[in-house]
């Protein structure tokens, strides 16, 4: 499309044809405004952005979306359970790639029905290297606040409720809102101090790991409660309890909020509240007790300390790395993070899989579904890289404390919340790979509705790839649960991958939307991505946005200033041609008539299937040109353009 503007920029492209665009998305003739390139949509204004949502909505609709204390009904209220999963294609968002939760408004409306699903990332507070997953609080992540949207409406003031209005808007404008469950925190968090018999905390002597013991915990609350003594509480309260009441977290003699601001002052004293964190982590450290880090794939225990390897932090504190006593090919050592303690084990034992530690289910489960409430969420995206399943694979009793995501769903669904999904990340690895025993009987056992898959981890029509999208059509066809069409994610969007994307990703896109048995997974940028022939500057890989790393950092995941959007004009618009072809598709409700003419497999590279009176072609091997042969009942509505022939894609309408 763009060179039929061949002097222009697409952000002339935008405002010499916006007004088509916009009457055509109030008119319900288009669900995303034409020609609107992400990069530009995140900089209209904010003004700009009501009138179009008004166009479409209407002003009294939008102005209920816009008070947070309103519940924008979820297009998916009605569902009776998470199934809706197994077919929605989902984009995937890291909100700091975009600056703020408003500005996700503005990429939603480049995005249209296509894509019916949003996962949001990690929404809170951050510690150390600003990882989104190592969460320090349970407090929403100020750096996601958007000024703008203040200035426009001054009733909008803090970032919690402007997230509760951006997930409004995300359901007037049609679509489900999800977000990211993560079972771990920052290694020093304030969740650590507020409730330490809820992590493991290891005792060390320099290297030497001394115990890894539930007394630890203990002894962690005395040195925490002797320094409230002796430096007196952040909010200047009176200490008229017991340390046993304090820490536990079922004890009603103080809320959570107030004993936050007993240990560490106000939500809103930043300064203050680091302060304190930073002095109680010293305290404790000098103890020779920190917490034990997140481990990933087996075998998950028995860890070791070396003695010449080392960091020193800012402060001067040595940080000793853990290592593996026996690792295995995916065995990982998470430092910056700390699990919860779901289990009791004792010296780093095995965990006691028969003895769960049934406080930290019960905290986490309430605080989740917490969010749930705040903020309207229909699912979860489990972070399943971190827990901990049995040596022995699924149990053939499978109890109430077996995983935690599981009873993370299972709590908010027994609330009342029936249609709450699980959308599971697990990328489906060989047994005792990346968990102990079969991840899929582990994904059925966990009651996950849908899960990632890993396609995006090789090139379209590889070997391996075309393995595993035959199989992951079987497991959506016998299993209970469904494996995405991944098109890229924010896990692979990093430089090992680009060659992975130097073509084909039209043909990604066109799987993903019009395949419907199985759902998809896009992450932002993915529409617009560059090929990346040689290595890019780290600013345009969205996953390098996960955490913020100076640049004295010994790593290569420093960025040095705002992600920078794609210029892949010719792919964006190839994609604009399938999206309204999609449109037109399901108006006509052909999606719920599918059957299959062509399977593809290990060798079979064309995939052809129907829908209603659609016939579709995807050829997957980019060394062979499709050859179809359809008689005149059927006339050609889309096809693939030159630059992306190496993949070709078609669609044949039966005639009238």
């Amino acid at each position: 499309m763009m060179e039929t503007f061949p002097n222009q920029t697409p952000f002339d492209v935008w405002r010499n044809t916006h007004s088509v665009y916009k009457k055509e998305y109030s008119d319900r003739t288009k669900s995303f405004l034409g020609h609107l390139i992400p990069e530009i949509a995140v900089k209209l204004n904010v003004f700009e952005i009501f009138q179009i949502l008004q166009g479409r909505f209407g002003s009294e609709a939008l102005a209920r979306a816009l008070n947070p204390e309103y519940n924008v009904v979820s297009p998916v209220a009605d569902k009776p359970n998470g199934e809706w999963l197994k077919s929605s294609n989902m984009v995937g968002v890291n909100i700091r790639t975009i600056g703020n939760f408003f500005n996700l408004i503005k990429y939603l409306l480049t995005i249209g029905e296509t894509q019916d699903s949003v996962h949001i990332l990690p929404i809170w507070e951050p510690g150390v290297v600003a990882s989104l997953y190592g969460k320090t609080s349970w407090n929403i992540n100020p750096e996601f606040f958007s000024e703008e949207l203040k200035n426009a409406i001054p009733t909008l003031d803090t970032v919690e409720k402007q997230l509760k209005v951006v997930t409004n808007l995300i359901h007037l404008m049609g679509k489900t809102v999800g977000m990211d469950v993560i079972p771990h925190t920052d290694r020093f968090s304030e969740l650590v101090f507020l409730y330490p018999q809820m992590f493991e905390w290891v005792k060390r002597s320099n290297e030497t790991i001394l115990s890894v013991i539930t007394q630890n915990a203990i002894e962690v609350e005395d040195i925490i409660w002797e320094y409230l003594h002796k430096n007196g509480t952040a909010d200047g309260s009176f200490i008229s309890y017991g340390k046993e009441m304090f820490f536990d977290p079922r004890s009603f003699i103080l809320s959570e909020k107030q004993k936050l601001e007993v240990i560490f002052g106000t939500v809103h004293d930043k300064e203050k509240r680091l302060n304190r964190r930073l002095e109680l982590m010293q305290q404790i450290l000098y103890h020779g007790l920190e917490t034990l880090p997140v481990t990933m794939a087996p075998p998950y225990r028995g860890l070791h300390l070396v003695n010449d390897d080392f960091i020193y932090d800012k402060i001067g504190n040595k940080w000793y790395n853990y290592q593996f006593d026996k690792p295995e090919g995916m065995s990982r050592v998470f430092g910056p993070l700390t699990r919860y303690k779901f289990y009791f084990a004792e010296n780093n034992q095995e965990l006691e899989f028969d003895n769960p530690n049934k406080m930290a289910w019960d905290y986490v489960s309430k605080k989740y579904f917490e969010c749930q409430q705040n903020y309207n969420f229909d699912f979860m995206r489990g972070d399943m890289a971190h827990v901990q399943p049995r040596p022995g694979g699924v149990p053939k009793e499978i109890g109430d404390y077996y995983d935690p995501l599981k009873a993370i769903k299972n709590y908010v669904v027994n609330q009342g919340i029936k249609h709450f999904g699980f959308f599971a990340e697990t990328f489906i690895a060989p047994p005792d790979v990346m968990g102990y025993g079969n991840e899929v009987d582990h994904l059925e056992a966990i009651e996950a509705d849908s899960t990632l898959g890993d396609l995006q981890a090789e090139p379209i029509g590889s070997e391996v790839f075309m393995r595993n999208l035959a199989a992951y059509i079987e497991i959506g066809e016998n299993r209970k649960f469904v494996p995405n069409f991944t098109m890229i994610t924010a896990d692979k969007d990093d430089p090992r991958f680009d060659g992975f994307y130097k073509k084909g990703n039209h043909l990604r896109f066109f799987i993903g939307i019009f395949l419907p048995i199985l759902p998809s997974y896009m992450s932002l940028g993915f529409e617009c991505r560059n090929n990346h022939l040689e290595r890019a500057p780290n600013e345009e890989y969205t996953k390098l946005y996960v955490f913020q790393i100076t640049d004295d950092a010994e790593t290569d995941k420093v960025t040095h200033g705002p992600f920078v959007w794609g210029k892949n004009y010719e792919l964006f618009f190839e994609l604009e041609k399938m999206k309204s072809l999609f449109e037109e598709i399901k108006q006509q409700n052909s999606f719920l008539d599918f059957e299959w003419i062509q399977k593809p497999s290990e060798t079979q590279y064309v995939a052809k299937w129907k829908l209603g009176d659609y016939l579709f072609l995807a050829n997957l091997n980019a060394n062979q040109q499709l050859i179809d042969s359809f008689d005149e009942k059927y006339e050609l509505v889309f096809s693939t353009t030159d630059f992306a022939l190496e993949h070709e894609c078609k669609v044949y309408k039966a005639k009238v």
